[in-house]
């Protein structure tokens, strides 16, 4: 008998069971694959847009709410969403993720847009503009994901801290990541710049280029294992450095994936690669998980159940051709999943779809049609939670980690 078992390796689920382990709790975590994690940019965000730019995420929250009722930050107070969010820069420490819960800062985005965000890789601190900064846009030739001219021509558009236009200019270098490539991936120029070796060729390439002074912005392929690797450039170069988030697969994100992933791997055990197959209940509460294994299914009974599997990104949500939106896993009831779910103006108000999902009360619990528990010892946590588009408001890292430790310190309630 498990006292927690988590489903989903994505914020939430790795969250939730780490904050278990460390409350002495007994955690087996299940998950169908790898999490989404690595599809971000490998930054938190808490609130980034309602609907202008926000600067100080946890102050805007209350009017935010206000004027959303069903928001997941409805249930979750901006205290606790501020030491949420900052339980994980403490976790996975400063060499992953710098930044205060407070404040948002500004980062250059694959196109050169300029989005605020609240916790950054230390690789990409140097790219928040500075009054009079000059910046050096560098793009890998064979790195085909990554357009240097526009994203400066479009940082050169905004304006910095002291409302001047930011200066830009775009370089290009051909760095080979892997010999007789000339479309090298991502995550292939970041596995040659794990090696000191090959970042002293790359910076024998650029410096030449660089007049002085200049900040210099690469896309975020500067290592994948190594969390120095932007550091150590920086110095061969003799300038910052700083690192643009690009389209997934993230490399950014992938790093702290691997870092929460070995977290949770040392305290917890984690199934990886096994398909919910049911979920038993009676008289009103969770029995067991049934997870795909070989040979035949495996079952693990648990004292209580947090639902982390994502939303319609993942399966764990889930529309058919009639517009029927069910929840994958467990069959509970969807709300907002009623009436015309798509409308046409996409830049209009939210789409009903996106705002679809679970239900819940303030300790995390999923509530059914009539408002009470559907399950006492059934928590929900991270992009299942209704009420909420995510990737407009810049919001899913903060909803993800708040609503996961607060069913975590619900459970040890219960269990104390």
């Amino acid at each position: 008998m498990r006292d927690v078992v988590v489903i989903g390796a994505g914020m939430a689920g790795l969250a939730a069971a780490i904050k278990a382990a460390d409350a002495g709790l007994s955690v087996t975590l299940i998950s169908k694959g790898v999490g989404g994690i690595q599809l971000g940019a490998g930054t938190v965000d808490i609130l980034g847009y309602g609907p202008d730019p926000i600067e100080r995420p946890l102050d805007a929250l209350a009017a935010h709410v206000a004027s959303r009722p069903t928001h997941p930050y409805a249930h979750l107070s901006p205290e606790r969403v501020g030491s949420a969010v900052a339980w994980l820069r403490d976790t996975v420490g400063p060499d992953a993720l710098v930044g205060d819960e407070n404040r948002n800062v500004r980062i250059p985005t694959g196109v050169g847009a300029l989005r605020p965000t609240c916790l950054i890789p230390p690789s990409m601190e140097a790219g928040i503009p500075r009054a009079g900064a000059r910046y050096a846009i560098v793009g890998l030739a064979r790195f085909k994901d990554f357009y240097p001219g526009l994203v400066a021509e479009n940082i050169s558009r905004q304006a910095g801290p002291d409302s001047q236009p930011i200066r830009a200019r775009a370089l290009s270098v051909d760095y080979v990541a892997r010999d007789g490539e000339i479309d090298s991936t991502g995550t292939t120029h970041a596995r040659s710049l794990d090696h000191e070796e090959n970042r002293a060729r790359l910076a024998d390439q650029i410096r030449p280029l660089l007049d002085d002074a200049e900040i210099v912005g690469l896309p975020a392929v500067l290592g994948l294992e190594d969390p120095s690797a932007w550091r150590d450039l920086a110095d061969k170069l003799g300038h910052p450095v700083f690192e643009i988030p690009i389209q997934p697969p993230s490399v950014p994100g992938m790093r702290l994936n691997a870092r929460l992933s070995r977290l949770a791997s040392s305290k917890a055990r984690v199934i990886a690669g096994s398909p919910i197959t049911a979920v038993h209940t009676n008289h009103g509460r969770v029995e067991a998980v049934e997870y795909a294994s070989a040979g035949r299914p495996t079952t693990v009974p648990t004292r209580s159940l947090i639902l982390a599997a994502g939303g319609f990104e993942s399966g764990a949500l889930d529309v058919d051709s009639y517009g029927t939106v069910r929840e994958t896993i467990c069959g509970l009831p969807v709300m907002g999943a009623q009436g015309q779910l798509l409308h046409a103006d996409f830049w209009g108000e939210d789409q009903p779809l996106f705002l679809s999902g679970l239900a819940v009360n303030d300790s995390m619990r999923v509530l059914g049609a009539d408002s009470t528990p559907v399950y006492t010892n059934l928590y929900a946590a991270g992009g299942n939670l209704a009420g909420a588009t995510r990737w407009r408001e810049k919001s899913g890292e903060g909803i993800a980690l708040a609503s996961a430790l607060a069913a975590v310190e619900t459970i040890v309630e219960e269990l104390s």
